[in-house]
């Protein structure tokens, strides 16, 4: 089926790293280009400390996928890279190659908004080596930002306990494309709207929840701050939000309040008002009690300043009284330190041989096979509980009477949980590259992303020390692991192991 939605339309096939394509010409050399290769995107460690991420990206990276070709322009510039001598490092011919290249792989991936934790893969490529080599870099890009920004726009809005959170990071993203992706994550992860008009419009978030106040220079341009919010008020008398912070906050407050009274008597209502500096806990008690003396027990107080969910929780703890959370600049949190590894390989007319990555660091040695994850939930009075993940492989599927072994402390093993209902969290979206599933829409993301977070505990959700939710592999899978860990160690003499 088509895919339009996204404003990218120009190819971005050399949006990738230049290994992957002298990779791919050692590939294309050999002989291996069309092998079957398996492909995982995972990650390692959960960001900002945290229990949990909330998986983001995946229409992104099916946007890419599917319109993914190199052009004349791309192939014309690949063949004036030069190598140590200065004469081309790739091969004509390879670069013909590259012409015809369109993604031709399976993709399964879990659903966006879903919860997902480390080391369970949030996509899987299978399909010719080549070519499930070449996207590696794109869709990290694409899968790593997107999630970040998901997980933290919920931690954000957990911190908040229900008020409304707004994007208002556009001025602080990373360029256009970093602030599409972001005002996108956010609103998945929580958000209750943006500033961003240009995202708003191409995602399909309603105009209703554009959120947009003033900014000082307003203020500034005026002799005074009374003027200053006549004139908005005369100009926008229904969209009046305040930024009472220019000159003395409670001075504005007052300023304020004689506008929302002007505004009043001319039928409109003040809105609310915005704070931007000082000590919101103390600032915005004196504002609530200043607005409610004044009949405006409506009007809303709005705080933004590199806020983030620490400082939200903190504020709350406080009892200030804001009703409203505008996030920018604490959103641009770093990415997902996500990961795509190889993990199996077929040649022609052979059977699937499983590839393993070690490291000198146990947390990055990788899990071979076709991976999947299954997930087991627990009812509980209205609602089922996630209770425990165990990754398996595909090849040997997941016998009834399995057990699995943490992979947080690989001396916990529990069976399978009898009766629990169960799902798989990798599911087909593309076939040979050719898309076979409706993607969602932003709102039946955010939905389900709401009903994957009250599956969690509070303890799994919260900041400091959080629960280890528990993610295990399946006991054969584990087994194999080990002995492949063990065999491409080898036993090494005393000598290779002193200085």
């Amino acid at each position: 089926m088509a895919y339009t939605r996204l404003p990218y339309r120009h190819s971005l096939a050399l949006f990738t790293d230049l290994y992957e394509l002298t990779m791919g010409q050692v590939y294309w050399a050999e002989g291996m280009a069309e092998w079957e290769s398996v492909f995982h995107h995972f990650y390692r460690t959960n960001p900002l400390g945290g229990g949990y991420t909330v998986a983001c990206g995946l229409e992104l990276v099916v946007d890419y996928l599917a319109n993914l070709r190199f052009d004349d322009e791309d192939i014309a510039y690949l063949a004036s890279i030069p190598g140590n001598d200065g004469k081309p490092i790739f091969n004509p011919d390879y670069l013909q190659h590259l012409r015809q290249i369109q993604f031709n792989c399976d993709l399964d991936a879990v659903a966006e908004g879903t919860v997902m934790f480390r080391n369970e893969p949030l996509i899987r490529v299978k399909g010719p080596l080549l070519v499930a080599q070449l996207v590696e870099t794109a869709l990290l890009t694409l899968g790593n930002y997107s999630t970040a920004i998901a997980t933290e726009a919920a931690r954000i809005c957990w911190a908040a306990g229900g008020a409304p959170v707004y994007d208002f990071s556009a001025r602080r993203a990373p360029g256009f494309d970093g602030s599409f992706t972001a005002t996108r994550s956010a609103y998945i992860g929580g958000f209750a709207g943006t500033s961003n008009v240009w995202a708003a419009k191409y995602l399909g978030i309603p105009a209703s929840k554009l959120k947009g106040t003033m900014a000082h220079s307003l203020v500034m341009s005026f002799d005074d701050e009374l003027d200053a919010f006549r004139s908005y008020a005369k100009t926008l008398p229904n969209n009046c939000v305040f930024l009472v912070d220019t000159y003395g906050t409670i001075e504005g407050v007052r300023h304020a309040i004689q506008v929302g009274e002007d505004l009043r008597r001319g039928g409109f209502e003040m809105a609310g008002v915005r704070l931007d500096s000082g000590d919101f806990a103390k600032l915005s008690k004196q504002t609530r009690r200043l607005l409610d003396q004044a009949g405006f027990t409506k009007a809303a107080i709005l705080a933004s300043n590199d806020l983030n969910e620490f400082l939200i929780q903190s504020l709350r703890t406080q009892d200030a009284a804001i009703g409203i959370w505008g996030v920018g600049t604490r959103l641009m949190v770093p990415s997902l330190s996500g990961v795509y590894k190889l993990a199996a390989i077929r040649k022609p007319g052979g059977d699937w041989v499983p590839k393993i990555k070690l490291s000198d660091q146990p947390t990055k040695t990788s899990i071979p096979g076709i991976l999947q994850t299954r997930r087991f939930r627990a009812p509980r009075q209205h609602m089922a509980r996630n209770i425990a993940d165990v990754i398996y492989d595909e090849r040997t599927d997941l016998p009834e009477d399995a057990s699995m072994i943490s992979l947080a402390d690989q001396t916990r093993q529990r069976r399978l949980p009898a009766g629990a209902e169960s799902n798989d969290l990798l599911v087909p979206v593309m076939r040979q590259g050719k898309l076979i599933r409706e993607m969602p829409s932003l709102e039946e993301i955010r939905t389900h992303r709401e009903v994957e977070l009250d599956h969690l505990t509070d303890g799994i959700k919260r900041f400091d020390n959080p629960d280890e939710y528990f993610v295990g592999l399946e006991k054969s899978l584990y087994i194999e692991r080990e002995e492949m860990i063990r065999d491409r160690r080898g036993v090494s003499d005393w000598e290779q192991e002193v200085d």
